[in-house]
Parts: structure tokens; sequence; C-alpha cells
């Protein structure tokens, strides 16, 4: 469904996409996750036609975003983190806009909007200004829009930031049914939000791809050297001299020394072995007693800790910040007369 190429974004000395290649496959959701600043929006802002890549290519089943941009724009729909509203207009008079704009047959609007409307649940909404929504119902109404002419691909920047728990939690059950009909890509800095409703997971970090998975397949990657957490009776050289010579085991870390003779160890076992058992069988014919032993696997905030390391923690996609304010309407821009109707 959608092909990055070579894709590579310089402002001035600082680049905010390093060469990035990857695939969407048709009929699943993806999440791009990073820590600020990583390149995700640039990413998204190039792959909808917003922004021109420095190099690289971007096709969207099949047509090039920036030598037949109209063609693969009418296969996307896409929310920025700043959902484009006119906060003048009401929802209705607001979406029957976008849907013109998008050229959607006259004939199939209005049920298409009613049909927008009621998958957003925004239907009670549809008369008010939006400029006197909520957050949450300003991001309902952003979702709609994206939704307007039924695009295969729908390309959410952090379609939940700013919102309260129980919206949050709205929008993921509407990003997950809208999975069943579209090809999703969300965007997103937030662990449990990529996991809760993603098929895929693709990892970026100063603008380069780092990993890309299903979480499952993440954690069964990352997880090759498992740890053991150990509080045995006895010194840390009899267990050192004991545990090193095991094939399960990569190496022994003492992490602290309590009383009665306990030591505390970080056993790290080979890469994609279990080092339980033989852990187990070494220390007590060594008449070292086990007194606990923790096995500890790697997290989805593990592994992307991990990935991610030494990532800058600001934003410094500056030039970026400045374009994405542009998609921001005025709040005095005047909506078309043919669009208004009796509030």
């Amino acid at each position: 469904m959608i092909e990055v190429s070579n894709l590579t974004k310089k402002y001035g000395d600082h680049i905010a996409v390093d060469d990035l290649s990857f695939r969407v496959e048709k009929g699943q959701i993806y999440g791009f996750l990073g820590p600020n600043g990583a390149g995700k929006s640039t990413t998204m802002n190039i792959m909808t036609g917003y922004l021109a890549a420095t190099k690289g290519t971007v096709t969207i089943n099949g047509k090039d975003i920036m030598k037949e941009p109209e063609e693969a724009k009418k296969c996307i729909g896409y929310l920025p983190e700043l959902p484009p509203l006119y906060l003048d207009m009401t929802v209705k008079e607001y979406l029957r806009f976008v849907a013109e704009l998008k050229k959607v047959p006259a004939k199939e609007r209005e049920t298409q909007i009613a049909a927008v409307m009621e998958m957003t649940q925004i239907t009670d909404m549809q008369r008010r200004l939006i400029k006197n929504l909520s957050k949450g119902y300003k991001q309902r109404v952003g979702l709609a829009q994206a939704i307007i002419g039924y695009p295969e691909v729908i390309i959410l920047d952090e379609p939940t930031v700013g919102l309260d728990p129980k919206q949050i939690i709205e929008i993921r059950d509407l990003i997950r049914k809208l999975g069943e009909n579209h090809t999703v890509i969300l965007s997103s800095h937030i662990l449990s939000e990529v996991s809760a409703v993603c098929d895929h997971i693709m990892i970026i970090a100063h603008g380069k791809l780092v990993a890309s998975d299903s979480p499952e397949g993440l954690q069964k990657l990352m997880s090759g050297s498992a740890e053991l957490m150990l509080s045995i009776k006895g010194s840390f050289e009899a267990a050192q001299e004991v545990l090193e010579k095991l094939s399960e085991v990569q190496a022994v870390e003492l992490i602290a020394e309590e009383k009665d003779g306990v030591v505390v160890l970080r056993v790290l076992s080979a890469e994609s072995k279990d080092a339980r058992e033989a852990v187990f069988y070494a220390l007590a014919e060594a008449k070292l007693p086990i007194m606990s032993m923790q096995f500890v696997t790697k997290s989805l905030e593990d592994i992307f800790l991990e990935l991610t390391e030494d990532a800058p923690e600001e934003d410094t996609e500056q030039a970026e910040e400045e374009t994405e304010e542009a998609t921001v309407p005025e709040e005095t821009e005047e909506a078309p007369e043919e669009e208004k109707e009796e509030q």
C-alpha cells in the first residue's frame, strides 16, 4: 500500500529523516513510535505530500506522492497533530466543505457525512460551532474529515495528544474500528498508545528506522538475553566461578551484599537460552543455597529505551513545527456562503 525508499529530509545542518525505508502492507494498523524529535511528523508530512523530501521517494498504492500528487492523495486521509478546523463553521458545514474539496459525488455527500458523524460519535454536535467544542470533540471532527471520502489509508499524527483518559479510550476504540476497513498509520511517543491498538510497530530514532515488527515479535527479538536476579547464601567469588562455567550463562554481576552472608547477583543468560535449570543445579551442587530467583524479561518499554538510547529529548524539528502551524486556518477565515446553514 505504501513504500518509502531512502527518504531523507534536512533542515539546514539538521537531518530530521535519515535514509528511511519501509513498507506498509494493506489492512493493518501500524504504529510509528519514537521520542520527541525523532522525525515522526516530518516523515508523515512527506508521506502525505505536505512536505517535499530532500531525497528519496514515497509511493501510495503505486502512485509517487511528488510526481502524481493528486492521484496519490486520493488514497489518503490525514489528521495532523493540530487538526485543520475552521472554527467559525458548524461541524456539518465543515464536513460538507471537506466532502466538496475531496470531490465526493454530490448525491453521496449527505449519506456519507451522516455515516462518518455516526462513526466518530459527533452526530449530536453537528449544528454546533467547532470553536465551542471540547478538545476531544475537535479531535473527533478532525478524524471525521480524514475519513470523508473513505480513503484506503488513514494517517494519524499523535491522535490522542492532550485528551483525558476517557477520550483516549474512545479514540483508541475508533482507531480499531477504522482498522477493519482501512490501513491505519498512527504516530506516537506513548508506548501504551501503540501497543494497545497496533498490529505492527516501527520504532524511529535520530530519523532512522531501528526496528519494525509486531509487538510480540519485538519482545521475542529482544528477549534473547534474559536476566536472572538471584539471592544466594555464599560469596560472590564462589558463585561467579561456578556460574561462568555454564554454557547457558553469558555474564555474572554483583548487585549487593546483604547481611547473614547473602549476596544479590544479576546473571545474564546466553542468547536464546533459559539458564534457570542449569543455574539451580550448579549452585546446589556447589552448596550455595538459592534464597530467591527472579526471571526478568524485557518489556516493550525496555525495548523502546534500548533502541532509542541517546535520542534527543527536545523536539528539534523547528522548521517542521512552523510549517505545521500553517495547516491551521485562521479563526477569522470566511466560510463559503453556500455552506452556511441556519444555526
